[in-house]
């Protein structure tokens, strides 16, 4: 059902893997981490432009909330006539709420997408989506744009000594496949790669949120709604990293550092860049009222 999500995000994962395996060797567990990197790189590459629609999105709202109190103020007891005069000030100001989803939602498909093509890599396990294969077929068996040699050469590669489709919590037949291919993992070599990648992804996920949070002016910290998504953003979130961690596999916690780690850097060059074109705005003129020197003051009639 999801083969409109599967086959692209494998393509572009194909395309970086034949591009540094071709430097550090198909085999090399280094560049099947470098792909899944910059997979994650790519997809926030096309996804720029919908980012910074965001950032401004976000920013005219901050601006507009003293209109927006003022309109739930004056039809407090008219749902429909606020909801209506809300649009047309939206409308006015250009402002769309679902550019300000667009972003996160389409990291979603990616993300179950990329889940889904590594589980494929490994098909012998019996929990849910998995299909039960023998090592054997498994290991002959093509992953959407990778062929069987590919799979293989997945299943053989190592980073530092643990497969990047494996995680703490795989199966003792899940680990099993790996035999003919470099060896049976341990539990341990899978657990001293992924806890601190599960670490560093925790702690980008904090900092990520505390830099938007800074960017929230005092009257929406004092909203209470706002302040309990802080609080989640802050601290639940990052918490969900390190108890989900263990059910994920190497792959996806590269994923998710890098993608945080393009995050926290797009972040801050995007909001320095629209904050200089604000600086750089020309300012409305004000005319003063007070008198020139030497001018006679006007007479009251």
């Amino acid at each position: 059902m999801l083969d409109f999500v599967y086959y692209p995000v494998s393509g572009i994962l194909w395309v970086w893997h034949t591009v540094f395996g071709s430097v550090l060797g198909p085999d090399n567990g280094v560049a099947w981490a470098l792909s899944v990197v910059f997979l994650v790189f790519t997809l926030r590459l096309l996804l720029y432009k919908p980012f910074v629609r965001q950032v401004r999105t976000q920013l005219t709202m901050k601006k507009l909330q003293p209109e927006i109190k003022a309109l739930q103020t004056k039809y407090k007891g008219d749902r429909a006539r606020q909801s209506a005069e809300m649009q047309k000030l939206q409308k006015a100001h250009g402002f769309n709420p679902l550019l300000g989803c667009l972003p996160m939602l389409a990291q979603v498909p990616v993300f179950i997408g990329l889940y889904h093509v590594l589980r494929s890599f490994n098909r012998t396990g019996t929990g849910f989506g998995q299909l039960g294969m023998s090592a054997e077929d498994n290991a002959n068996t093509a992953n959407y744009f990778f062929s069987a040699s590919d799979v293989q050469s997945f299943l053989d590669a190592r980073l530092f000594g643990a497969p990047i489709s494996a995680a703490i919590n795989s199966s003792q037949a899940a680990l099993e496949a790996f035999a003919p291919f470099g060896g049976v993992p341990t539990t341990l070599s899978i657990a001293l790669v992924a806890v601190p990648l599960m670490v560093l992804a925790s702690v980008a996920t904090h900092f990520n949120s505390r830099a938007s949070v800074a960017r929230q002016d005092d009257a929406a910290k004092a909203n209470p709604q706002t302040a309990l998504m802080n609080r989640l953003a802050l601290w639940v979130f990052p918490l969900g990293v390190l108890v989900g961690g263990p059910v994920l596999p190497i792959a996806i916690l590269l994923y998710w550092v890098s993608n945080n780690a393009w995050t926290y850097g797009q972040q801050h060059l995007v909001y320095r860049k629209i904050d200089a074109e604000e600086a750089a705005a020309p300012k409305p003129e004000v005319r003063s009222e007070a008198p020139k020197p030497g001018a006679k003051p006007r007479r009251r009639r």
